[in-house]
């Protein structure tokens, strides 16, 4: 089963920037279609956005134009660039394939706040 450590989130000013790194075990990685996923206070997981094996993307209406999601299959790595940050982008985020049923990792807190 592919496990997955998120990491790059941290506390930013409304309108800033951040990269998500999501790095994956497992040399199958590149077959996946992966999904960042967050969670935000009292709230529950959504998912934001999604890129197939070959490179195909789609996004949340709330993040579209803002948010980009990409891979590096050699590197067994999905990222999420996420510019011109809003508070309601607070929120825990997580990486995963949807609809796998899969675990989930830790996930990399981003709080947006002034």
């Amino acid at each position: 089963q592919v496990q997955f450590v998120e990491s790059g989130g941290g506390l930013v000013q409304p309108g800033g920037s951040l990269r998500l790194s999501c790095a994956a075990s497992g040399s199958i990685f590149r077959i996946y279609t992966m999904g960042w996923y967050r969670q935000p206070p009292g709230k529950q997981r959504e998912l934001v956005a999604v890129i197939s094996s070959g490179g195909s993307t789609n996004y949340a209406d709330s993040v579209k134009g803002r948010f980009t999601i990409s891979r590096d299959n050699a590197k067994n790595t999905a990222y999420l660039q996420m510019n011109t940050l809003k508070p309601e982008d607070t929120a825990i985020y997580y990486c995963n394939v949807p609809g796998s049923g899969g675990s989930w990792g830790p996930g990399t807190q981003v709080t947006v706040s002034s």
